[in-house]
């Protein structure tokens, strides 16, 4: 199934999207903006758009409005991976340079700095202090999730509830945001904008630990990045958790650093791929699934709502 198949009808909407995220990178400082419009241009499936206009399609819509929400969800995505990048030491994101592999990490965390700014400049037009006041929560818990991240490097005697945390955190909570500030842009009812939220929580999480699974299971072409990165940099993944319930893989997890080659990261890798982890983490990402598919089941049946169920099939199968 193709993603762009399930939600033709907001397609204009998305390129316009795209547009205004083109002229917001824009900078006269010819570094910035090169910095800038290469991060914009490597990509990505502009999932929090996609979320802000689906959801804004169960209350008044309003397209200028909602652009103007769905643009600047995008840019605090892109703004927190150019610092991902620059804390995970990644000269690669989906088979690209980044940003700070370019430049410098200085550059790097500036160009960052920069779109978070453009994205908090692009909501000020809209007068409704909820919007803004959820937006900077989720960004502190971002931050937070980033720090937490760092603080949790190479640390082997994780839990799965300091991993489920962090995940949402990092990824989550700005997915279930990109639905909710959809709804509350176009004056939806407390229960849809609630629903919406909810939805986009256990989308969000289910996204982060198929990510997870694919660092393990994915190629480097698919990747873009050699497969098992999250392991060398120290990140203890939801298919490690799991494994290193076998003493043994544990043994070889902590023999993990950061300069290790790949030539002897790859058969830790098969071993967590063998250890049963795998399939053991597609549950607990099908459970959050089976949620945001009970959760759609309470919205009123528009095409909005078959779009999000569409993509919610879609993100349990996906390989990329």
């Amino acid at each position: 199934m193709r993603l762009t198949k399930s939600y033709n009808f907001i397609k204009k909407d998305l390129k316009e999207v795209e547009s205004i995220l083109e002229d917001l990178v824009y900078s006269d400082h010819k570094v910035l903006h090169k910095a800038s419009d290469q991060l914009l241009k490597a990509g990505g499936k502009r999932l929090r758009p996609l979320f802000v206009l689906l959801s804004s399609h169960f209350g008044e819509f309003n397209l200028e409005h909602v652009k103007k929400v769905a643009s600047s969800l995008e840019l605090i995505h892109m703004a927190s991976l150019v610092h991902d990048d620059v804390i995970d030491d990644s000269d690669m994101r989906r088979g690209k340079s980044t940003v700070k592999a370019t430049w410098d990490n200085q550059v790097a965390m500036l160009t960052g700095d920069y779109i978070f700014a453009k994205a908090i400049g692009q909501l000020s037009a809209i007068p409704e202090p909820r919007l803004h006041q959820i937006l900077a929560k989720t960004m502190i818990e971002l931050t937070i999730g980033e720090i937490e991240q760092i603080k949790d490097k190479y640390v082997i005697d994780q839990n799965l509830r300091t991993y489920l945390r962090r995940i949402k955190r990092k990824t989550a909570l700005l997915i279930s945001s990109s639905c909710q500030l959809g709804a509350i842009v176009t004056k939806s009812s407390p229960m849809i904008e609630q629903s919406l939220f909810r939805y986009g929580y256990y989308i969000g999480m289910s996204y982060q630990i198929i990510d997870d699974i694919l660092d393990f299971t994915g190629t480097e072409k698919q990747l873009g990045k050699p497969a098992g990165e999250d392991l060398r940099q120290g990140n203890i993944t939801l298919p490690a958790l799991f494994a290193m319930e076998n003493p043994t893989i544990k043994t070889e997890i902590m023999k993990v650093h950061e300069h290790i080659s790949q030539e002897e990261l790859t058969p830790i890798i098969e071993m967590i791929k063998q250890s049963g982890s795998i399939e053991q983490s597609f549950a607990v990402s099908d459970r959050y699934l089976e949620k945001a598919r009970a959760i759609l089941n309470e919205l009123p049946n528009i095409k909005a709502k078959k779009s999000l169920l569409d993509i919610t099939n879609y993100i349990q199968k996906r390989t990329y």
